[in-house]
């Protein structure tokens, strides 16, 4: 569709006839001296041009209001991939992480290991939402604010390392970053994917009154709680059976999910972490109705180098001079 996105500059149109109306018009005077009496000016076709060159010129002024009100060409509605929700990621980077009790293509690897090859994953999904990413150990930091540049939080995940941010666990702390971010999003969606394997015991802040804050600011919390149950382990009389995930707090990361309206998963392979982020994904889908957007096309050259043109036919020179002797 063709439209004008300023039309009201139409009304410019009349100002050269109005400052013609209501200025003085110029004295005439002498242009031209000539050296010899009997030299005298002939024009030819000069007085079709001297009636056509007014035409041209209000053509021209035309065609230059018209290229300032900018003629464009509205294209159909075409819907935005971005979704409006904010999601934050806030991974463990505590000691514990670098357990070696998950397994990637029948290889063993490491918590860690297993979280950042399936965890880059889910970030590719999000293609659409704001993402953030939130490591924490002793300490807890927000490494990649809120971004549409999903590249720049994979690739902060996958250049992390185990005690990064310290040896021990602030989830506290690091679910009240996350809602500090969060909370400046008054009108989105606000999610946050807590990933950890152990018990808080670091931070200034309990898990549980960072959830209570969490919840009254309307942030869904998703817990993950990696980590497996059996592992064999070389010992002084053979191998032995344990628990790796003896410290995990299985029942805080489960009222935490509950309290925000999120949900607890366990994972005790890799399997189970890879089913975990594709539940989440299916619990927050992307909007496939967003806000619609129309492309506009400027269309402001064509009549500003019509005007040029009609602007250069009325100024060309309208006569020659002819002498004769007397």
């Amino acid at each position: 569709m063709f439209e004008f996105a300023w039309p009201w500059l139409f009304l410019l149109l009349p100002l050269p006839w109005l400052l013609r109306r209501m200025l003085p018009p110029v004295s005439p005077g002498q242009a031209l001296h000539l050296p010899q009496p009997g030299l005298r000016l002939a024009a030819t076709g000069g007085n079709a041009v001297r009636s056509v060159a007014p035409w041209l010129l209000a053509l021209a002024w035309s065609c230059l209001v018209a290229a300032a009100a900018r003629p464009q060409w509205v294209g159909p509605p075409q819907a935005q991939q971005r979704s409006g929700r904010a999601l934050l990621m806030a991974v463990d980077l505590s000691g514990s992480m670098r357990t070696p009790d998950m397994e990637l293509a029948g290889q063993p690897v490491s918590r860690f290991g297993a979280v950042k090859a399936i965890a880059g994953n889910f970030i590719d999904r999000r293609r659409g939402d704001e993402m953030g990413l939130i490591l924490f150990g002793s300490q807890a930091f927000l490494v990649t604010p809120l971004t549409y540049d999903l590249d720049a939080v994979r690739a902060q995940l996958q250049g992390a390392e185990v005690g990064l941010a310290g040896t021990e666990t602030a989830i506290g702390d690091a679910i009240a970053i996350a809602v500090r971010r969060l909370s400046e999003l008054p009108e989105q969606a606000r999610v946050l994917v807590l990933l950890t394997d152990g018990v808080n015991n670091a931070g200034s802040i309990t898990p549980l009154e960072a959830a209570r804050a969490a919840q009254a600011a309307g942030v869904r919390i998703y817990t993950v709680g990696i980590g497996a149950e059996r592992m064999r382990v070389p010992g002084f009389f053979g191998a032995q059976v344990i628990n790796p995930s003896a410290d995990l707090d299985a029942a805080m990361l489960t009222k935490i999910a509950g309290d925000t309206g999120g949900r607890f998963f366990r994972a005790t392979d890799s399997a189970q972490l890879a089913d975990a982020y594709r539940a989440i994904d299916a619990l927050e889908p992307m909007q496939q109705h967003g806000p619609s957007l129309r492309p506009r096309k400027e269309w402001f050259t064509w009549p500003l180098a019509a005007a040029l043109l009609l602007w250069l036919l009325a100024t060309l020179p309208r006569g020659r001079v002819r002498g004769a002797v007397a």
